[in-house]
């Protein structure tokens, strides 16, 4: 029986559709396997199919294989595993009709495969064919090196997330049992992207000011930046409305310039001598931290080598791994707090892992920028934009700007119906945040995965522990944030300074040559 195993696990992929011919693929898997009786086709159908497409249906081919999306060997955000895959077309199901990236453009393809590196095909997926890029080896080696400062990163919606793979309850708040597990990983100094995230507030919120009463030369409405796999959607489809988006950078890519720039400074280490990590929920973010664009320590350091600002990103479920195979009990841990410098965070910050986060986090501080005054508490609880609708918006007064209208949308496809109305000057608002993730980053293609596919049920209790997080924070507001007054006055002067504009801020490109777009009435197979 195990020979008969051993020899199934060399058969390509092209063999062994030849091989079962007709038959459904649950037998198949009885069959190759060697355990239990196996079954025809007939006895395969009528509910015990892997997919819906294959309850009821008649158990042939043509019904129950679907496809699959194409995957570049490239692809720095994920991987498939061809053993694993059964062809049953639920990544070209999320691709194209929740993202709206399949099937959107003609084939043959010109330049790269068209792909946001979203990594929602990896909770689609109910085989786990397509995971994440694995890149533990790369900061295990990185660590264990005596000359280098390892220096890791936390996003918000991690600490809601990881717990899960260690068998605690949904949405668990596991933040100082992550930082206690990064330290006994090895990792030299332990940030939290939380703080960028006020930064990224501070900087993204004055850029709307300055949009909006004219002062800066930029349409509105304008458009947030900090998900990656949306501004990859942007520069693919809509290239057009580039200039709409934010320049600030992502909170991932502000601290990863920080760490190789202000920290290096301050602790006097040579940014090359510096390995910087990030955990995320997002597989779009080892897209992000590889573009050209975000390398700014030779910037400031002149004789400096051009450097990466984001070495290595790592998902909420690698971290997991990780800290399995070192053998920590995570569970037992005490809690540990974040380094200092870049390790303050507020609950304005900490919402940006579900959709209508940054939304509500920016118009706090909006108010504050624009009025020197405290929000109202009302902005303390913006319900219109809380919640898993796709497309949300709210009418906010700031005296001194007046109505301010704000949308906010989570899911490519909701994206695509309203940057379709941006396009054709039918919109009102000044500002639009835009997840590529349903639910936002608490769902992102590297959190660990509790359904397939997503289950709203989980999206919102992942959610509500961050908004909890938020209602018992000390501090609220991202502009309240102590260290990031003290990095403006130590470093960046002031938000959109010469200095915050060259370190923290970009510019994107256009990727529409890639590709030719769909023509009106072509269908894709």
């Amino acid at each position: 029986m195990a020979s008969k195993a051993g020899r199934a696990k060399k058969l390509s992929r092209r063999s062994f559709l030849k091989l079962v011919g007709g038959a459904s693929l649950v037998g198949v898997s009885l069959n190759l396997a060697g355990c239990g009786k196996a079954l025809t086709a007939e006895e395969a159908v009528g509910g015990n199919g892997w997919m819906p497409s294959q309850y009821n249906a008649p158990g042939n081919w043509p019904t129950n294989v679907r496809g699959r999306v194409s995957i570049d060997p490239a692809n720095p955000s994920i991987v498939r595993d061809d053993q694993k895959c059964i062809l049953c077309g639920q990544c070209i199901e999320v691709c194209q009709n929740v993202q709206t990236v399949y099937g959107n453009y003609e084939l043959p393809i010109k330049d790269e495969i068209v792909c946001v590196n979203c990594g929602q095909c990896t909770h689609w997926c109910p085989s786990g064919a397509i995971t994440e890029k694995d890149e533990i080896d790369k900061v295990l080696q990185a660590i264990e090196d005596p000359e280098i400062t390892v220096v890791v990163q936390t996003a918000p919606a991690t600490r809601v997330g990881l717990g899960e793979e260690f068998g605690m309850p949904i949405g668990t708040n596991v933040e100082g049992k992550q930082v206690a597990a990064l330290r006994k990983l090895g990792f030299d100094t332990i940030f939290d992207t939380t703080f960028t995230a006020d930064l990224t507030i501070m900087e993204e919120g004055t850029e709307l000011v300055k949009r909006v009463t004219g002062e800066l030369n930029k349409p509105t409405p304008q458009l947030t930046s900090c998900c990656p796999g949306w501004v990859k959607f942007v520069e693919y489809f809509y290239p057009d409305l580039i200039p709409n988006l934010s320049s600030a950078k992502s909170p991932q890519q502000m601290a990863g310039a920080l760490i190789k720039t202000y920290f290096a400074k301050t602790q006097k280490i040579d940014p090359e001598k510096i390995f910087s990590v990030s955990i995320m929920p997002c597989t779009a973010k080892k897209f992000e931290a590889q573009r050209s664009e975000f390398s700014s320590a030779d910037k400031e350091f002149k004789d400096s080598k051009a450097t990466a600002d984001v070495d290595v990103v790592l998902t909420t479920k690698e971290l997991a791994k990780m800290i399995k195979k070192k053998g920590i009990d995570f569970a037992s841990l005490q809690d540990e707090k974040y380094d200092k410098l870049m390790g303050e965070g507020t609950g304005a910050g900490v919402i940006f892992g579900a959709t209508g986060g940054v939304m509500e986090a920016a118009i706090r501080s909006v108010y504050y920028l624009v009025t020197k005054q405290a929000p109202p508490a009302a902005l303390w609880n913006l319900t219109p934009v809380r919640g898993l609708t796709g497309v949300k918006e709210a009418s906010v007064n700031i005296p001194g700007l007046g109505d301010v209208k704000v949308a906010v949308i989570s899911g490519l496809a909701n994206a695509r119906k309203v940057m379709d109305q941006v396009k054709a000057g039918n919109a009102s608002w000044a500002f639009i945040e835009v997840m590529a993730c349903p639910g936002g980053c608490q769902y992102g293609g590297g959190q660990p995965r509790a359904a397939a596919p997503p289950s709203d049920t989980i999206r919102t209790q992942r959610s509500n522990s961050l908004y909890t997080l938020d209602k018992n924070a000390k501090v609220r507001n991202s502009h309240e944030n102590t260290e990031i007054t003290q990095i403006y006055k130590d470093y960046l002067h002031a938000p959109m300074s010469h200095l915050a504009e060259e370190i923290l801020h970009t510019e994107y490109e256009s990727r529409a040559n890639t590709f030719t777009p769909q023509k009106s009435g072509s269908k894709l197979s």
